[in-house]
């Protein structure tokens, strides 16, 4: 429960959260469940049209299959969504049937729009997204074979990607060899979510090691002096950069959970926050930019519907956030959500740059919604 979450919200706070949820339920997933869904491979397309007609594909990524597993496990026993166990057994099948690599273990990256593999190296961010994933899942079914590719990806992660001091490869090859990608912070942040995914469903003191190991090696890897944000590269790396959507992101997970709110880097990252937002939120907008460089200077002022929904979830864990949340729901309803859908990015103009719709978003709409939801309670 958030630090807010007992202080009284307003009546328009109130139904501007039931007109967003209302949009997810009644515009977003349908999306998803038909016209975004290819029968044959029984697979998500990539993404949708404004139209809603599916993008030629050129490939279906293992991360893209399991974060709608996710949305659409979250979903099971809901009487709206009366489909939603038989979806997300589909989903659950297909990670396996088309990206479980039979020969050298884990999980690769894509297969082509035919269903034979195509990058097959193999990625943390992919991992941690089937850990998370099959964590919530299992939650809802409690069926041993999730368990066991759960418990087979938390093994491929601690065995192959672990560079032994608390940190993970980002990459590697299809037959786990090194690629020299060392650890980079967005693959890390999304292991850390899984691992709390974890956490949330059983006792696990294996995976609690690592999740504190693992915000140890970013505290003293990733965190910026100044500031104290968290940067992409490990701090020393050439042409290094942070962006406020995943500041906000790692805030939330830190500050959502009892045993990381502990640790040094939530410490970091609570005091870099007022930070992150002077340099990364338009004040009059609400729009959240794209990168910034170290020193708070703008690299890429494109605003992201993914970052616009993290920042608002972080403001829910804010002990003044809630007085500005709805503002912040305001902008994401006003700037991306539309009648047919959404707007995955517009420019540092505000013009939509990019208006077809990724099969990825829909999870960073669940989990915004989901800490509103716990925030309001």
């Amino acid at each position: 429960m958030s630090d807010v979450a007992n202080t009284s919200f307003s009546p328009e706070l109130s139904a501007t959260f039931a007109a967003v949820q209302a949009h997810f339920r009644q515009i977003i997933v349908p999306l998803w469940q038909v016209p975004g869904w290819n029968a044959e491979l029984a697979l998500p397309y990539e993404a949708l049209s404004p139209t809603h007609q599916p993008l030629a594909p050129q490939r279906y990524r293992a991360m893209a299959c399991a974060r709608q597993l996710y949305v659409f496990a979250s979903l099971i026993d809901d009487p709206a969504f009366p489909g939603a166990a038989d979806r997300a057994a589909a989903l659950f099948r297909s990670l396996k049937r088309h990206f479980h690599d039979a020969d050298h273990g884990g999980w690769f990256y894509s297969i082509d729009p035919h269903g034979a593999p195509l990058d097959q190296r193999k990625d943390l961010y992919t991992h941690a997204f089937i850990i998370f994933a099959c964590a919530h899942y299992w939650a809802k079914v409690r069926e041993p074979l999730v368990e066991s590719v759960l418990n087979a990806a938390l093994q491929v992660v601690a065995e192959r990607f672990s560079d032994g001091n608390g940190l993970y490869e980002a990459s590697l090859d299809q037959d786990w060899s090194s690629l020299g990608s060392g650890p980079l912070q967005n693959p890390l942040m999304h292991l850390a979510e899984a691992f709390l995914a974890t956490l949330s469903v059983r006792n696990d003191e294996p995976v609690q090691n690592a999740l504190l190991a693992l915000a140890d090696g970013m505290q003293q890897r990733f965190i910026e002096p100044v500031h104290n944000v968290m940067l992409e590269k490990p701090r020393g790396a050439v042409d290094n950069w942070f962006e406020p959507g995943h500041q906000f992101e790692w805030l939330f997970l830190l500050a959502s959970s009892p045993l990381l709110r502990q640790t040094s880097l939530h410490a970091s990252l609570d005091r870099a926050f007022s930070f992150a937002e002077q340099v990364g939120v338009d004040p009059h907008t609400g729009a959240v930019c794209g990168m910034l460089a170290p020193d708070g200077s703008l690299r890429d002022g494109t605003q992201r519907i993914w970052a616009q929904a993290e920042y608002l979830r972080a403001l829910t864990l804010r002990p003044d956030g809630l007085a500005r949340v709805q503002h912040q729901l305001l902008a994401l309803q006003q700037r991306f959500l539309h009648p047919s859908g959404w707007y995955e990015c517009r420019d540092s103009d505000g013009k939509v740059s990019r208006a077809d719709m990724p099969s990825t978003t829909p999870y960073h709409l669940a989990t915004c919604y989901s800490g509103l939801a716990d925030a309001l309670a």
